[in-house]
């Protein structure tokens, strides 16, 4: 699923956090921008950064939205050959380096501390090796590894050994979990002509796992409802629920139709879910040449983009929560309760089926009626029609729907200092099919830190924190193995972990990172000390000056110019941070590099060894990159004393959360204002074309207004208490961290800790319980795209007042108290510099 997925999975975290994450832009821009990208992967299918796979603009926007300020250091590795030493308290102590290498200490870090840690994070730097990358992939993607695959297995066996050379206390868990595989499938037009598609991928020549066809998943899309339908065929664009208010425009209704809508405008599931609440009793989803194919670039196997038999297979999951559909809130366990398939809600009620432009050009080239919309043309050389008309379509999807087991690959380092307090790893080895770039990619980096790090404890090296490396299995089809893991878990988890760092696919490119705005400054500060592969500066200060390059405005550029840091992006969903952040309350982040390996084989067969190395990170430099970053990342917050989140950055962002919300509910009035405007006019009626004629849009209730003061008041205590805690924290560092020493930083981090619970409440969002968290979510339309305050954001959007009104007051008591949280916090921190 990864989708930033691993196109858009970059993007679903960077870029649809943009428009939910950092009031930098406006829907309408941001739109245009999330096009523009997934046209470029054709991914769309989530959003996730998506996150979002392999980042294509999300690198472009990197971060997520705008802003630097502290000078950027050039990231050089230093000396790999300096050797520790045992001297000092620390059980990380190395060597003091040179006067010039130490300026002002680490955040949460002493002086000392600072120095000996900047040593060792230079050594794990200089040790992740790119042909080593390459192997890891040549190894876990030169079979087919879905789940339910015996090379699924095999790799996470494979995964466990090396761990275990490695020094890692490893072991795998299991879950077995609902996985529907297919067993029927057809897509045939039977009105006006004939045409049965093909529903396959042919072997490319050159390249020797494509051809693997009895090892591959057919093309499906899993969670799709059984059934045998037929009825003519409408098409919908991208399937959202824009699209289908042109249709009512156009007075084209789907109901009892089969619609045909392209990838792309936001995540597949979507487009079967609103479908089917338009009264559609089926939905083809098929890859357009316009977004990932002809239109982008040579096709596979001259160039990156997808070739016209290429299918994107992927999870039609609903979105009320991810992991086993059977087993909501609980761990798919063996014991576990489950709820009967009939009651799962999150199954898709109508057969979905993907298929490839070429098998869809005969379809679309057979619809009649109106002629689509200038904005809904799409690659094929043919006029795409609406519908309905003469094109009729018969569809039959049918499924085994069997358990399955997941392997999860958990490694620990336990901590020296610190043991009940986690710092947490990911990345998924599953797979739809080979899946080198999705996510392999990702997993290659993971394991090549995991090895790094090894080294580094052969040296002498322990960390403070205990860090757990996890290889998950089942991301690609709902986010099994994390969220079935964090269910099992989440007793251990509320108690002792402090942060958990995702990857997916990574390419070629910029640094994006998306996540809990508390880890902004943190991941901020990695990224000045990793150096960029090919431009020989840091990746923060890339990324600074390519979204100069991008920025329109001159706010924007003021503000990448003086913000102390890069804005990151909010996270929705869409790889295996979700269950971390929405459901336990985990800070959390996603990172990756791309937008400049472009590419169009994102779920397909062609996703494999042969494409990465001749159109991904062929040097695998990037790979390294990743490596460096979050391995970085991974030891800074396993070694600090103080755990170092950034509560100024968060109230920041959240306080133009709270604006973004007053500005949705004026845009909604003006909309609503003017629309009955033109209505009393007669403007729709006489602009309609006579021979074209188009329906006047619905009147609606205007929007009333709306009680902002419980999120306004939240916001401004917020901003106070973590004012009150940055100066705390900015004193505590000018003393060089001397407080750190104090044995009460362990009660002072478990009090941070649990303000990173501070944004859940028990009962969750309205009509999705599981979703705890109230600042981020991702939205129940769009998938992957994250929605911000979404208990209120959404109810706007839905036109539900009374349940905006409700959701303000609960957010803002959930400001309020973490804002008390905050203060305490900064009592404590001031109480222990004064001893």
């Amino acid at each position: 699923m990864a989708l930033n997925r691993k196109y858009e999975h970059a993007y679903r975290n960077g870029l649809h956090s943009m428009v939910h994450g950092t009031a930098c832009v406006t829907s309408a821009a941001h739109e245009q921008i999330r096009q523009n990208h997934l046209r470029s992967r054709g991914v769309f299918h989530g959003g996730n950064l998506f996150s979002f796979k392999s980042p294509v603009l999300v690198a472009v926007l990197t971060f997520a939205c705008a802003a630097t300020a502290r000078p950027a250091t050039s990231g050089l590795a230093a000396d790999p050959t300096a050797r520790p030493a045992t001297a000092g308290r620390s059980a990380n102590s190395v060597q003091a380096p040179a006067a010039s290498n130490s300026s002002k200490p680490m955040i949460g870090y002493t002086a000392y501390d600072s120095r000996t840690e900047t040593e060792w994070e230079q050594k794990f730097r200089a040790l992740p090796v790119p042909e080593n990358m390459r192997e890891n992939m040549r190894r876990l993607s030169a079979f087919p590894h879905n789940v339910g695959s015996a090379y699924d297995k095999d790799n996470a066996e494979w995964m466990l050994a090396k761990f275990k050379e490695w020094g890692f206390d490893a072991q795998i868990e299991t879950f077995d979990v609902l996985f529907p595989t297919p067993k029927q499938r057809m897509v045939e037009l039977i009105a006006p002509t004939k045409y049965q598609a093909t529903l396959q991928e042919p072997p490319v020549a050159g390249d020797p796992t494509s051809g693997q066809t009895n090892l591959q998943l057919p093309t499906y899309n899993a969670y799709s409802a059984d059934g045998d339908v037929t009825g003519p065929l409408v098409y919908v664009n991208y399937g959202m629920r824009d699209d289908y208010e042109e249709l009512d425009r156009l007075g084209v209704s789907v109901k009892g139709a089969i619609v045909i809508a392209r990838y792309g405008g936001g995540w597949r599931g979507i487009k079967p879910k609103v479908a089917y609440e338009h009264g559609a009793v089926g939905c083809i989803i098929y890859s357009d040449p316009a977004d990932d194919g002809y239109d982008r670039g040579d096709v596979f196997p001259k160039g990156a983009y997808r070739p016209k038999d290429a299918v994107q297979r992927g999870s039609v999951e609903d979105t009320d929560y991810p992991g086993d559909p059977l087993t909501p809130g609980v761990g798919a366990t063996k014991d576990a309760k489950r709820l009967p398939i009939s009651e799962s809600k999150v199954i898709e009620k109508i057969p979905v089926i993907p298929i490839s432009y070429a098998d869809a050009q005969p379809l679309l080239a057979a619809i009649t009626g109106r002629t689509a919309p200038a904005k809904w043309v799409g690659g094929l050389p043919i006029t795409y029609h609406v519908g309905p008309g003469a094109a009729q379509v018969h569809l039959v999807m049918k499924s085994n729907w069997d358990l399955k087991t997941i392997y999860d690959v958990i490694a620990r380092i336990p901590g020296s200092i610190y043991p009940d307090e986690w710092v947490i790893r990911g990345n998924h080895h599953d797979a739809w099919v080979n899946g080198a770039d999705d996510p392999v990619s990702g997993a290659s980096a993971l394991l090549e830190e995991a090895r790094s790090l090894g080294e580094l404890m052969k040296q002498g090296w322990k960390p403070k924190r205990t860090i757990i490396y996890c290889a998950w299995d089942g991301e690609e089809p709902g986010l099994l193995g994390s969220t079935e893991w964090v269910e099992t878990h989440m007793p251990e988890l509320e108690q002792h972990a402090v942060t958990y760092i995702n990857s997916d696919s990574n390419g070629r490119g910029y640094l994006f990172a998306s996540g809990d705005h508390r880890l902004e400054r943190f991941i901020n500060d990695v990224a000045k000390d990793i150096q960029d592969p090919e431009k020989q500066i840091s990746v923060w200060q890339r990324s600074r000056d390519q979204r100069l390059v991008r920025a329109s405005a001159a706010d924007d550029r003021s503000e990448l110019r003086h913000r102390p840091d890069l804005r990151i992006g909010a996270l929705g969903d869409g790889s295996d941070y979700a269950p971390f952040l929405d459901h336990a309350g985990i800070a959390a982040l996603n990172l990756g590099f791309g937008g400049e390996s472009g590419g169009g084989v994102y779920h397909s067969v062609y996703d494999d060894f042969y494409w990465y190395t001749h159109f991904g990170d062929t040097k695998f430099v990037y790979e390294r990159a990743l490596a460096q970053l979050v391995g970085t990342a991974v030891m800074r917050m396993s070694d600090a004393d103080l755990i170092p989140l950034s509560f100024g950055d968060a109230a920041d962002t959240i306080a133009k959360y709270v604006k973004e919300l007053e500005s949705l509910l004026k845009t909604e009035q003006e909309k609503t204002k003017e629309t009955d405007q033109e209505l009393e006019e007669g403007v729709f009626e006489a602009t309609s074309d006579p021979e074209r004629a188009t329906v006047p849009p619905k009147r609606e209730d205007y929007p009333p207004f709306m009680n902002f003061a419980p999120l306004e008041n939240g916001s401004a205590a917020l901003t106070r208490s973590s004012d009150h805690f940055e100066k705390a924290l900015a004193k505590a560092q000018e003393h060089g961290g001397n407080a750190y020493s104090n044995k009460a930083v362990q009660e002072l981090n478990q009090k941070l800790i649990q303000s990173e619970r501070g944004y859940l409440t028990e009962a969750g969002l309205p009509e999705r319980p599981w979703f705890k968290n109230q600042i981020y979510a991702p939205g129940a339309y769009t998938g992957y795209g994250v929605k911000t305050i979404p208990a209120v954001r959404e109810a706007i959007e839905e036109r539900k007042w009374m349940q905006a009104e409700t959701g303000a007051e609960v957010v803002g008591k959930v400001l309020e108290h973490e804002a008390t949280m905050i203060e305490d916090a900064a009592k404590q921190l001031e109480s222990m510099e004064s001893k």
